[in-house]
């Protein structure tokens, strides 16, 4: 990772979000982790929208301390969220700034970072930052992930449940593996759900979600309609069967208007 320039002169610090570099003009290692970014940070958008307070995020630089910029040590993790903050856009996340690091991070792996990723990063979020929950996720290699959460300033393994989640107490949310397709690409993704199993649908989802009920209501709504029509003309052929049986029995057509409630128009029409 190339090493961004501070544009402030170390006397000034601590610096704020505004003097500090954001971007290390790195991109994501593939369209894949792109993707899966992009899932993880959008699936959480809704729920916020929720909640008067909280902020998620990706590939943003997280500063945690003094010594960090001083050494221009910048940490960007994948995914992180953050409870008990006010909503905003940020240029960077600046803990000091802030009053909290994250409370979960995510790291998606690839060949040249899970060694990182599971180690020195790893250390760095237990002992540095105090994240409470952090995971990591291959997106090419479903099978390579975990979840950890801090106990007397320790991580331990977090535990599958019984519907294969990890969960983040952090959140109360959990972590699951989705079969399925996301913009065009079919795999298997990381995608946030409820303790009880239910996706956490991204914004465009659950558009499209409202989009698919109001088409199958639209498809009811038309059903109803054409059945009802049906009947309707079911009760109108059995009136004129009626009709016609009684003028069989030698009844005048006054008569069999009377009795059925047909006009003596429609009536004759019969005869």
């Amino acid at each position: 990772m190339p090493e961004p320039m501070l544009p402030i002169s170390l006397t000034e610090l601590p610096p704020t979000q505004a003097d500090l570099p954001y971007d290390d003009g790195v991109p994501m290692e593939s369209e894949r982790h792109k993707l899966q970014m992009t899932l993880l940070i959008d699936a959480l958008v809704p729920w916020l929208a929720n909640r008067e307070d909280g902020y998620v995020s990706g590939n943003m630089f997280v500063y945690y301390s003094l010594a960090q910029v001083r050494n221009q040590d910048f940490k960007g993790p994948d995914v992180f969220v953050v409870l008990g903050v006010p909503k905003g856009e940020r240029k960077s996340w600046v803990v000091w700034e802030e009053g909290k690091a994250p409370d979960v991070v995510i790291e998606l792996l690839s060949e040249s970072t899970a060694g990182a990723d599971k180690t020195e990063k790893k250390l760095v979020y237990q002992n540095q930052m105090r994240v409470p929950d952090y995971f990591w996720y291959d997106p090419f290699n479903p099978d390579d992930w975990a979840g950890f959460s801090i106990r007397q300033g320790t991580y331990q393994p977090i535990a599958m449940n019984d519907r294969n989640q990890l969960v983040s107490e952090a959140l109360d949310l959990a972590l699951q593996r989705w079969p399925g397709t996301y913009k065009g690409v079919e795999a298997i993704w990381l995608r946030w759900a409820t303790l009880s199993g239910d996706l956490l649908l991204t914004p465009e989802e659950q558009e499209y979600q409202r989009a698919e009920q109001e088409h199958q209501r639209a498809e009811q709504e038309r059903q109803r309609a054409e059945q009802e029509s049906q009947r309707a003309e079911q009760a109108e052929e059995q009136l004129l069967q009626t009709a016609r049986n009684l003028l069989a029995t030698g009844m005048t057509m006054e008569q069999v208007a009377q009795a059925t409630g047909l006009t003596l128009a429609e009536v004759a029409a019969l005869g």
